[in-house]
């Protein structure tokens, strides 16, 4: 199933932790292999979800969750998904977030 590709999961599974480790509103717990587990404030996570899922970006939002990446998913989508999470936060600030 896509071994060779794997590689290149893994490294798009680390590019999306280091950009959303950038986003103060984001901790990011974990990157393993091909995913990123994250913490994202609970107040947000159904209209954050909302807001990706306008971007075409899919994702089951909770305060923990896994993002997954793979065969589907490139460098540029992971650009992409970051530059959306950065847009949501700016645009939904948390008060006392730097």
């Amino acid at each position: 199933h896509n071994v060779n590709r794997m590689s290149e999961d893994h490294a798009n599974a680390e590019r999306l932790a280091t950009g959303l480790a950038g986003i103060a509103e984001i901790a990011v717990l974990n990157q393993a292999t091909n995913m990123v587990f994250v913490k994202l404030p609970e107040a947000h996570t159904a209209s954050l979800q909302s807001a990706l899922a306008a971007k075409g970006i899919s994702i089951i939002a909770g305060p923990k969750c896994r993002l997954v990446t793979h065969l589907d998913v490139n460098g540029r989508d992971i650009d992409t998904a970051v530059a959306a999470f950065k847009d949501y936060f700016k645009r939904n600030a948390i008060k006392g977030a730097a």
